[in-house]
C-alpha cells in the first residue's frame, strides 16, 4: 500500500511506498487479451501493449547506437592522422552523413521514447495509449525506415552529402547512387513513424489523464514529452515537406533545389532548419526530464522552483521556431534579419539558465545520493553547461563567421546532443528496476560511468583546441595531430563503456536481483506505486488524485506485503458508474496488422528508390524495383483494410483530466491533431512555392496553367462535395440509411470528378511540352497540386470504405466516423481555396 500521508504536487504519491501486488497472473492475463506469454517471439510482432513497445523502442534504439558508434570509431581512426586512412574520401563522407542521421533520428528520439512509451501511462494513471495499434505501428515503420536505411549501403553507396543534406549537394548530380535515394527515403519515412506517434501521444496526454491530475500537477518527465511531441508535430511536419520535395527532385527530376533554381540552396537551409532547431530541443528535453526526475529522487527534494522550471520549458519550446536562422549567418540574408536571430538565439539560453540554476540548488538542498542513475544525470547536467557556454559563441554573427565549419562547432553539437545521451542512459539505469523487475550491478554502473565520463570528454574536448579543423575533411594542419590522437582514444574509450553497460544490463536481466516495486526511498511518481514489472493492465483499479495523492478506485482489496489493505475495494463516489465503465470491458493488446503495414511500407519505400529523375532503374534492376513497389503497396492496402475490419477495445472513456480538451472524444482530437501537422506541411509547400517565385521575381513569373477554367471548375467541385459530406451526417442522424449511401457516393463521384478534371488539365499540359521537370515553375506548380491530389485520392479511398460500411447500415447508431471523416475532407478543400489563386490568378 502507497503512504498516503503527505500530499505531493506533482502527480506523485508521497512518501517511499511499498508496491501493490498485480492482480492478475501476467501469463492468464495475457492470453485472455490475445496477448502471448513474454517467452514467446510471436508477442513481440503482434503486441500493442505500451509497456511491450517501449521495450521494443528502447532495444531497438540501442542497436542504432552500436550501428552508429561503430561509424564514429571508422571516422576517428581515419582522422588518428591527416590525410588518408582506412576510408575512401567517397566512403568517409558516406561515414560522416549517415553516423549523424543514425544518431540524431534513429537513436535519440526513439532512444527517449523507448521511456515515454514504458512510463508516461504509468505516470498519468492510464491503462495505455490512446490508439495502442497506431503506437505500434509507428514502432514498425521506425524499424523498417531503419533497415531501409540499411539497404541504402548495398545500393552503390549510401547518402554522401551530409547529415544537414545541403543544396544542391543533395541532388543526383552529386548524389547519383541509387542507396542516396533509399537513405532519403528512409528518413521520410522516419518522419511518418513520428507524425503517428505525436498524434498518439499528444491525444493521450491531453485526453486520458487520471482524474486531479491536473497538467499544472504532472510530473516533469511527462511535461518534458508534453511539450517535445508538441515541437516534433510541427517540426517534423516541416522535414516532411522538405523531404517531400527531395525526394520529388530525385525520384521524379523537379528541379527545386536545382544549381539553376532560384533561391533553391537557400530554400533547403530554411525547411531543414526550420525543422533542425527545435530538433536540439527535441532531443534534450527528455534528457531534462530524466534528469529532473531523478535529481528530485537521490536529493530527496523537490525541484527548486518546479512552476518556473515548467514555465521556462514552455518558453523554450515556443521559442525554438524563431531562431532557426542563426544556422543562416553565412549565407546571403541581409545584416538586420542576422542581428535579429542573433537577439533570439541570446534569448532562447535565458530559461535554459533559470532550468540549470534550479537544478543546482536543488541538489545544494538535497542530500545526494551518488547511485548510478544520478551520476549520469548529474553528468549531463555539467556537459550540458559546457555545451551551452560554447553555444553562445555561435549566437554571434562575428564569431560565427570564424567558427562555421569548423571543429568548434563538432565539439559543441556533441556536447549538447551526446550530452542529452548521458541523461538518458541515467534514465536507463533508473528505470531499468521497473522494466524488467531485476537491480542493475551498482558497482559496473559506476565503472561505466566513469569510463564515458572520461572518454567522452577525451574525445570532444580536444575538439575545441582543434577547432580550425575543417568540418566534414579528414585532412588538417599537421600540428593538430596530437589533438586528434586524444580524440580517437577518446572515441574507443567512450565506446568500451557502452559494452561495460551491455554487460550489466545483459546480465542483470539474467541473474540480477529482484527488484522491488520501488527500489529508490524518495521517488514519487505513480510507476513506483506498482509492481516491477507492472502487470498487463497497469493498475489494480483506476488511478484517482482527487484526495491530493494516489488512489485506486474500484480495484479489488489486495493486501500488500505489509499486511494492509490496499487502497481500492467497493467504490462510493459519485463517479461510480463512471469509473466501472472506465474499469469494464478489458482492452485488447493484440495485432498484427502494424507490423504487416510496416512490412508494406519497407517494399514500398524500397522500390520507389529505383526511380531516378523521372526513369526506371534499366534491365532487370528496373523491374525488380517496380515488383518491390507493387507487392509493397499490394501488402499496405490488403493491411489497412484488415486493420480497420479488426475488432480491437482501445482504452475507453470517461477519463479524469482532459482540460482543454473536455468536449472532444479521442479519436476526434487525433484528427484535428494531425490536420495540425497538415497544415504544417501545406503552409512549407506554399511557402516554398512564395519563396522560389520572390527570388525569381513576383511579377516576371508565369503561371503555368495559363487558363483559370479548370482550377475554377475544381474549386465548384470541391466545393459541392463538402456539402455533400455535410447532408451525409445530418442523414446519419436522422437514421437514413440510404440518405448516408447516396451522399457520400456524390462525394466520390464528385471527387473523381475532380481527380478527372485535373488530369486533363495535366494531359493538355504535357501534350503542350509542358512537363513536371522543364522548370521551377511547373516543379511548383505540379508538385503542390500533385500532394493535394494525392490527398484527395486518400480521402476517396477511406470515403469508398465508408460507402461499403453504410450500405451494411453502419453510422445510423453512430455518426462519428462520418464527422471524422468530414473534418479531413473540408481541410482538403479549405487547401484548395488557397492553391486556386496562387497557381491560377495571382
Amino acid at each position: 500500500m502507497t503512504d498516503r500521508s503527505e500530499p505531493t504536487p506533482d502527480g506523485g504519491y508521497a512518501g517511499a511506498g511499498q508496491e501493490l501486488p498485480a492482480t492478475t497472473d501476467e501469463h492468464a492475463t495475457t492470453e485472455s487479451h490475445g496477448l502471448p506469454p513474454y517467452g514467446s517471439v510471436k508477442r513481440w510482432f503482434v503486441t500493442t501493449n505500451h509497456k511491450d513497445v517501449g521495450i521494443l523502442y528502447t532495444v531497438t534504439a540501442l542497436f542504432f547506437l552500436v550501428f552508429g558508434g561503430v561509424l564514429a570509431l571508422l571516422m576517428r581512426v581515419q582522422l588518428f592522422s591527416p590525410g588518408s586512412g582506412v576510408l575512401s574520401p567517397m566512403g568517409y563522407n558516406q561515414t560522416v552523413s549517415t553516423h549523424g542521421l543514425i544518431m540524431v533520428f534513429w537513436f535519440l528520439s526513439p532512444f527517449a521514447f523507448g521511456f515515454a512509451n514504458y512510463v508516461v501511462p504509468l505516470q498519468i494513471g492510464a491503462k495505455d495509449l490512446a490508439f495502442p495499434r497506431l503506437n505500434a505501428l509507428s514502432y514498425w515503420l521506425y524499424l523498417f525506415s531503419g533497415l531501409l536505411l540499411g539497404v541504402s549501403f548495398f545500393q552503390g553507396g549510401t547518402f554522401a552529402g551530409g547529415w544537414t543534406m545541403y543544396a544542391p549537394l543533395n541532388i543526383p548530380t552529386y548524389t547519383p547512387s541509387i542507396g542516396a535515394s533509399t537513405a532519403i527515403l528512409a528518413l521520410l519515412l522516419f518522419v511518418v513513424s513520428v507524425t503517428v506517434s505525436s498524434v498518439n501521444f499528444l491525444t493521450t496526454m491531453h485526453r486520458m489523464r487520471a482524474e486531479g491530475l491536473t497538467l499544472r500537477r504532472l510530473p516533469l518527465f511527462t511535461w518534458t514529452i508534453l511539450l517535445t511531441v508538441w515541437m516534433m508535430l510541427f517540426a517534423f511536419a516541416a522535414l516532411l515537406a522538405a523531404l517531400v520535395i527531395l525526394s520529388s527532385d530525385r525520384l521524379l527530376g523537379t528541379t527545386y533545389f536545382a544549381v539553376t533554381s532560384p533561391g533553391g540552396s537557400i530554400l533547403w537551409t530554411h525547411l531543414f532548419w526550420f525543422f533542425g532547431h527545435p530538433e536540439v530541443y527535441i532531443v534534450f528535453f527528455p534528457a531534462l526530464g530524466v534528469m529532473a526526475e531523478t535529481f528530485q529522487t537521490f536529493t530527496g527534494r523537490r525541484i527548486v522552483g518546479r512552476k518556473w522550471f515548467i514555465a521556462a520549458m514552455v518558453l523554450v519550446a515556443l521559442q525554438s521556431f524563431v531562431v532557426w536562422m542563426h544556422h543562416m549567418f553565412l549565407t546571403s540574408i541581409n545584416l538586420q534579419i542576422k542581428t535579429l536571430f542573433m537577439a533570439t538565439t541570446i534569448g532562447i539560453s535565458l530559461p535554459f539558465d533559470l532550468m540549470v540554476f534550479s537544478l543546482i540548488y536543488t541538489t545544494i538542498k538535497g542530500k545526494v545520493r551518488f547511485a548510478t542513475p544520478f551520476l549520469f544525470t548529474f553528468g549531463s547536467l555539467i556537459l550540458f553547461i559546457v555545451g551551452g557556454i560554447t553555444g553562445v559563441f555561435l549566437g554571434a554573427v562575428v564569431l560565427d563567421y570564424q567558427f562555421r565549419g569548423t571543429y568548434w562547432v563538432v565539439a559543441h553539437f556533441h556536447y549538447v546532443m551526446v550530452g542529452g545521451v548521458t541523461a538518458l542512459i541515467g534514465g536507463l539505469y533508473y528505470w531499468f528496476p521497473k522494466m524488467t523487475g531485476k537491480m542493475y550491478d551498482e558497482f559496473l554502473g559506476k565503472v561505466h560511468f566513469w569510463l564515458y565520463f572520461i572518454g567522452f570528454n577525451l574525445l570532444y574536448f580536444p575538439m575545441f583546441v582543434a577547432w580550425e579543423t575543417p568540418r566534414r575533411v579528414f585532412e588538417y594542419p599537421e600540428e593538430l595531430t596530437i589533438w586528434h590522437q586524444l580524440a580517437t582514444v577518446g572515441g574507443f574509450i567512450l565506446g568500451a563503456s557502452f559494452l561495460v553497460m551491455f554487460y550489466n544490463l545483459t546480465k542483470s536481466l539474467v541473474d540480477g536481483e529482484a527488484a522491488d516495486g520501488n527500489p529508490w526511498a524518495y521517488s514519487t511518481t505513480a510507476e513506483w506505486a506498482i509492481p516491477s514489472p507492472p502487470p498487463l493492465e497497469n493498475f489494480p483499479g483506476v488511478p484517482s488524485y482527487r484526495s491530493g495523492s494516489l488512489d485506486f478506485l474500484g480495484g479489488s482489496p489486495e493486501v500488500a506485503d505489509g499486511g494492509e489493505v490496499t487502497d481500492g475495494g467497493t467504490l462510493t463516489t459519485p463517479d461510480a458508474q463512471a469509473h466501472e465503465a472506465h474499469a469494464g470491458e478489458p482492452e485488447s493488446h493484440a495485432s498484427i496488422w502494424p507490423f504487416a503495414i510496416g512490412v508494406g511500407a519497407f517494399f514500398v519505400f524500397l522500390g520507389l528508390s529505383g526511380f531516378q529523375e523521372g526513369t526506371l532503374a534499366p534491365g532487370f534492376a528496373g523491374g525488380t524495383y517496380l515488383t518491390f513497389a507493387l507487392v509493397g503497396t499490394a501488402i499496405t492496402g490488403v493491411s489497412l483494410v484488415a486493420l480497420g475490419r479488426e475488432r480491437f477495445h482501445a482504452p475507453t472513456g470517461p477519463f479524469g483530466e482532459s482540460w482543454p480538451f473536455e468536449a472532444v472524444e479521442n479519436t476526434k482530437l487525433g484528427v484535428w491533431i494531425f490536420l495540425a501537422s497538415d497544415i504544417v506541411l501545406f503552409g512549407a509547400f506554399i511557402g516554398s512555392y512564395v519563396f522560389v517565385r520572390i527570388s525569381a521575381g513576383w511579377t516576371g513569373w508565369e503561371l503555368v496553367p495559363g487558363d483559370s477554367i479548370p482550377g475554377l471548375m475544381n474549386t465548384y467541385l470541391l466545393l459541392t462535395s463538402s456539402f455533400t459530406v455535410i447532408l451525409a451526417l445530418v442523414a446519419a442522424e436522422k437514421r437514413s440509411r440510404w440518405g448516408v449511401v447516396t451522399c457520400i457516393t456524390t462525394t466520390i463521384l464528385l471527387g473523381i470528378g475532380f481527380l478527372v478534371n485535373k488530369g486533363l488539365e495535366w494531359n493538355h499540359l504535357f501534350h503542350e511540352g509542358i512537363a513536371i521537370s522543364s522548370n521551377v515553375r511547373t516543379s511548383t506548380f505540379f508538385l503542390t497540386t500533385g500532394l493535394h491530389a494525392a490527398h484527395v485520392i486518400i480521402g476517396l479511398l477511406i470515403a469508398v470504405y465508408m460507402l461499403v460500411r453504410a450500405w451494411r447500415g453502419a453510422y445510423l447508431d453512430d455518426e462519428r466516423p462520418l464527422e471524422y471523416f468530414g473534418l479531413y475532407w473540408h481541410f482538403v478543400d479549405i487547401v484548395w481555396l488557397f492553391l486556386f489563386p496562387l497557381f491560377y490568378i495571382l
